[in-house]
């Protein structure tokens, strides 16, 4: 089985969640490593300028709050197993 890191985000103005990316890993360690870098590395769709951001982990992944010049968006990435 390969393990998956997926990044779901608010794609629009009107924040509406969708899964934008999807990875697929060979192991887990892998699949958790490579979450941990796009959680610090990844660029969304939204705010369109970023300031900062913070990264949060939790159990099976981070949640990511990028704050912008106007706005707060955020965005989640999962690790999960194929089954």
């Amino acid at each position: 089985m390969s393990w998956w890191v997926v990044i779901e985000e608010q794609r629009t103005s009107e924040r509406h969640w969708a899964l934008s990316e999807r990875f697929s890993h060979p192991d887990q360690e892998t699949a958790e490593a490579e979450a941990l870098r796009l959680a610090r590395e990844y660029e969304p769709a939204y705010p369109w300028s970023p300031k900062s951001r913070k990264v949060l982990r939790g159990p099976g992944g981070y949640v990511v709050i990028v704050e912008g010049r106007t706005s707060t968006f955020h965005f989640r990435l999962s690790v999960l197993e194929e089954v």
